[in-house]
């Protein structure tokens, strides 16, 4: 037990280490790909025992923004909260689908391959089994599970690669889940951003004006190149109506931008 944390639980890394530190979990929409939930464990805390209390976090969030339904009859979220969760297969257990079901949710859950198995004394089990295999055996599971793995792990690298949140220098659990709560924001501040302006960073933002302000150069290049052809036409001592069969076209092609 770290002296300093007594919250911290020993868990093991990639690498094969073991340190002791919490584990996070998100809790993302599927359709627009913010976070929901974020919620923090001991670093010892399993998925088929951490995913109930995400999942629970996930339900009370979306239903808080549950109201009366706008002008043109639509909800902010969806009327009936949380209908179905997509995880992978570290998070797949008889007993954890059958809390589940009982929270009237609808599992696609990736299944590991665990060889033949035996029911005995666990119908319940075996039933929820059976129905999330042939879920995600259909062609809506595949696509639910491809997408699981697009939008959940984009969030983890925003939070953990990009903001750096590998390592935290807090300690407790409560100042851990503060910071998870701050970096979920600032994720979901640049989905926000990126929906409204196109750009979710202040790089990204840059990069726009500059595109913005090359257009502008182009555009007052092109004006520049038409007024100095339609001097010349102006200019010439030919007749108007054969500058308008002859002269007219070749400067037009003449003129054209080289970019």
């Amino acid at each position: 037990m770290n002296p300093h944390d007594s919250e911290a639980e020993i868990t093991r890394l990639k690498n094969g280490r073991t340190a002791l530190a919490y584990k996070a979990e998100h809790a993302v929409d599927m359709d627009t790909g913010a976070i929901v939930a974020v919620t923090t464990h001991g670093g010892a805390v399993g998925d088929t025992t951490s995913v109930r209390e995400t999942l629970a976090a996930a339900g009370e969030a979306v239903a808080e923004q549950i109201a009366e339904p706008t002008g043109n009859g639509k909800f902010k979220v969806n009327a009936k909260g949380v209908e179905e969760l997509v995880a992978d297969k570290g998070y797949h257990s008889g007993e954890m689908l059958v809390s589940v079901l009982e929270s009237e949710v609808r599992s696609y859950i990736a299944e590991p391959d665990r060889g033949r198995r035996k029911w005995a004394g666990r119908r319940a089990e075996q039933a929820t089994v059976y129905a999330n295999r042939q879920r995600i055996g259909g062609h809506r599971g595949r696509q639910l599970l491809r997408r699981r793995g697009e939008l959940v792990e984009r969030t983890f690298a925003h939070a953990y690669e990009t903001g750096a949140l590998r390592r935290l220098y807090v300690r407790g659990k409560q100042n851990v889940q503060k910071k998870l709560l701050l970096q979920a924001a600032a994720c979901n501040l640049a989905l926000l951003l990126r929906k409204m302006v196109g750009a979710g960073t202040p790089k990204a933002l840059h990069d726009g004006v500059v595109c913005l302000f090359f257009i502008l150069l182009r555009f007052i290049s092109n004006n520049r190149r038409i007024l100095h052809a339609s001097a010349l036409i102006v200019d010439s001592h030919v007749p108007a109506n054969t500058a308008s069969r002859s002269i007219c076209p070749r400067k037009t092609r003449c003129q054209k931008s080289p970019i």
